[in-house]
């Protein structure tokens, strides 16, 4: 493997990030590259000697996708480190890489501890054995987290801390800072707190997983015994409180907070009278909380679900985090009594659980954020008087409308397009898949409105999203007490596609509207996340929705589809298809191209389809915002595939599949989709996934432009090589910082939507 720039725990991360090659831990061993063979060692075998090896292609081409996701979550930490990125935002990336990193933990390490523990754990496609990944994840995952740690202690606190934002330690309180502690712990945490002791009548309690919570050490001074107490900090407090403003501050702009943990820690006698407190740590567990949900078995999905929820909270520990200052007595204790080994035990600074950083990124001050920005509505949604609504389905009429959210205002295209629908007496029927919303969605109110004037109302709820489950059962009882029919897609399916149908009578016959997107109906997480979306009449397109709502709600096992693509039957077959087109361009001497913007790339079949693609002399480009398996840049195997990342103010979600051929007069093909689906097992093989065709040639040409600014060299982003290093590329060789492509859109979509108004 080439040597790589690397930081280590205990160097600056904060001085690395000015350079281009800037990594802040070395997150790929020799280990994760090579193939293996039966007998688990390193091999280089030739291919004809192997049946099981592709004849074309090396056994060593996949890399890892747990290390993979590892390296998408520092490239996270790399922009918190950065200078150039606002100090607010750069205290949110601390609390999203913290999320992230508990989310893989329980999701991707319980589920391959499981596998393991139940012997179904197989060879990863890089080669790596079970326990090989394992421990590829915990030495990355030690070195990231103390990284992670080390930089909100080094860096972002004394920033926050020159801005007048200041966490403060007991060691720094005031006297009227103790006072009025004193009265907040009396009154609202002292109330609510269940202080729980060990010993032979109280058995070691159960600690629920993300909890963060207090280890008390206890004498008991008439008989000198050691006892063991356990303190949670209260989940629904918040982590950080506001501390009233000193004397010396200007109110307006300082801001003090201390740690809802150091508040307890130094009111432990009231919890414990008559005890003597001898120390306390914290401490933090993650659990296995992966759903596993028998739908084949489950009379109703809604009530296995509820139940596998209940069973969550006792899943299995996958990782502990410790102070590090904790006595090795009670590490003892915790280890012993929560069954870790030593190799999931993290100790690290205090405080733990940084996604409670979340509050202090909230503040107002908005000369530490990034410039305020007001999604606008599309040019052809822009209705002529500003107080007038616009009429959603007259535009749609017009012409199609290709929609980029956040530039695109959401709530004026796609929650205006399903209000109207509820609301409009020729509209017949609302059909709708839903996988996140927020329960406060003005979507879900209009479909309940829909249901009680009379029309039929279908939506297709996947209560089964990660994390989002309880929610999900919650308005999906509300939708179906209002009359909506509610179900839950088929047997061993997620359904991930975003999908509406609205079924209106015009002079006599039946028109079909419809939208398409890449993210989900949730107006929250739409003013955050970069998607594309269409608004079609488009006959084709009303069918082939109708054909996929009536296989999701009822039974149509056959059905085909002419302008969408839909897994698990022909997603991953259909672009295969393209993708051996372009190939075989190629071969005939014609320039070719292939360029897919995902958030993963996992799929063995259409990484293998690119890297023939690529020997072929196609040109392949790669954008991907989190986990890549492909290995780019390998002479012989894919030196003409480009792989980049963009990491931002937005979190790049939209999925863009083109494929161009040019002819010798000119282009023969291009053909561009957008949709739901990332190229992963799970989205191709066990989800209902949905891709539309664009046929528009402005809407082609303009995610033309999109896909190549993103792959251009002048726009700021991470590089992958062929030794699955990630480079950063954010500056200039004259140092100066390269093009922003979210801050370039923002720019580009205000000057289009003038532009439009002086119409």
């Amino acid at each position: 493997m080439n040597s790589e720039p690397t930081t280590s725990a205990t160097e600056d991360p904060a001085t690395q990030t000015t350079a281009s090659d800037a990594s802040l831990v070395r997150l790929q061993t020799r280990a994760a590259q090579r193939a293996r063979g039966d007998n688990g060692r390193f091999i280089r075998v030739a291919p004809e000697l192997d049946a099981t090896v592709d004849q074309e292609l090396p056994a060593d081409r996949f890399l890892d996708r747990e290390i993979s996701w590892l390296q998408f979550n520092e490239r996270v930490l790399q922009l918190a480190a950065d200078p150039l990125v606002p100090l607010l935002e750069r205290t949110r990336f601390l609390a999203i890489f913290a999320s992230n990193l508990d989310e893989f933990f329980m999701v991707r390490v319980a589920g391959l501890k499981r596998r393991i523990a139940t012997g179904l754990a197989v060879r990863s496609a890089s080669g790596l054995e079970p326990r090989e990944v394992l421990d590829e994840i915990s030495k990355a995952a030690h070195e990231l987290m103390q990284v992670h740690a080390k930089m909100f202690q080094q860096h972002i606190r004394p920033a926050l801390g020159d801005v007048g934002i200041r966490i403060v330690r007991p060691g720094e309180w005031t006297e009227d800072d103790r006072a009025h502690l004193n009265k907040l712990f009396r009154n609202r945490i002292y109330p609510v707190l269940t202080p729980l002791a060990v010993d032979p009548a109280h058995p070691f309690p159960y600690i629920s997983g993300l909890s963060l919570n207090l280890a008390v050490v206890l004498i008991n001074p008439k008989t000198g015994r050691e006892h063991f107490a356990r303190v949670k900090v209260p989940p629904l407090l918040p982590r950080l409180m506001a501390l009233p403003a000193a004397e010396d501050e200007d109110e307006l702009y300082d801001a003090r907070f201390v740690a809802i943990e150091d508040v307890m820690a130094e009111h432990l006698q009231y919890l414990f009278p008559g005890m003597e407190v001898r120390e306390h740590f914290t401490f933090r567990v993650t659990r296995n909380e992966d759903l596993e949900v028998e739908e084949d078995d489950a009379e109703n999905l809604l009530t296995a679900l509820e139940k596998e929820l209940t069973r969550r909270r006792f899943g299995p520990p996958v990782r502990l985090e410790v102070a590090d200052d904790m006595d090795d007595h009670v590490m003892d204790l915790l280890v012993r009594e929560l069954n870790v080994r030593d190799d999931e035990v993290y100790r690290l600074p205090e405080p733990l659980d940084l996604r409670g950083l979340n509050i202090i990124a909230d503040l107002d001050r908005s000369e530490l954020r990034w410039p305020p920005f007001l999604a606008k509505p599309h040019p052809d949604l822009a209705p002529v008087e500003r107080s007038a609504q616009s009429d959603v389905m007259a535009a749609v009429r017009a012409g199609d409308i290709l929609l980029h959210h956040p530039y695109d205002s959401f709530s004026t295209s796609v929650v205006a397009f399903i209000e109207q629908a509820a609301n409009d007496p020729h509209v017949l029927a609302i059909k709708q898949t839903l996988y996140r919303t927020s329960g406060d969605s003005p979507i879900i109110d209009s479909l309940i409105d829909a249901a009680e004037s009379g029309k039929q109302v279908l939506a297709v709820v996947e209560i089964k999203a990660r994390f989002d489950e309880e929610n999900n059962i919650t308005w999906a009882r509300k939708l179906e007490r209002a009359g909506v029919h509610v179900v839950y897609g088929m047997v061993g399916l997620k359904t991930h596609a975003k999908l509406c149908l609205v079924v209106r009578e015009e002079n006599g016959e039946m028109k079909r509207y419809a939208h398409v997107g890449t993210g989900n109906y949730n107006p929250k997480t739409a003013r955050l996340y970069e998607d594309l979306g269409l608004l079609t009449c488009d006959r084709e397109v009303g069918e082939d929705l109708s054909r996929l709502f009536n296989q999701l709600s009822g039974m149509a096992p056959r059905s085909k589809f002419k302008r969408l693509l839909v897994a698990p039957r022909s997603v991953r077959t259909g672009l295969l298809e393209k993708i051996h087109r372009v190939t075989d361009a190629a071969r005939e001497g014609k320039t070719a191209r292939v360029q897919i913007k995902v958030n993963s790339l996992v799929d063995e079949e259409i990484i293998d389809a690119c890297y023939r693609a690529s020997m072929a002399g196609a040109d392949v480009d790669i954008w991907v915002r989190g986990i890549c398996s492909l290995r780019p840049g390998v002479p012989g195997l894919s030196e003409n595939i480009r792989v980049r990342s963009i990491l931002g103010r937005f979190l790049e979600h939209s999925r863009v599949f083109r494929f161009v051929i040019d002819g010798a007069d000119g282009p023969e093909e291009d053909i561009v989709y957008i949709g739901s689906a990332d190229m992963m097992h799970r989205n191709l093989d066990r989800r209902v996934e949905a891709l539309v065709r664009i046929t528009d040639p402005k809407h082609i040409a303009t995610l033309a432009a999109l896909l190549d600014e993103g792959m251009s060299d002048e726009t700021s982003s991470w590089h992958l090589h062929g030794d699955a290093r990630w480079e950063r590329h954010n500056l200039a060789p004259d140092g100066t910082p390269l093009r922003d492509l979210q801050s370039d859109l923002v720019a580009t979509y205000a000057k289009r939507k003038r532009k439009a108004r002086r119409r």
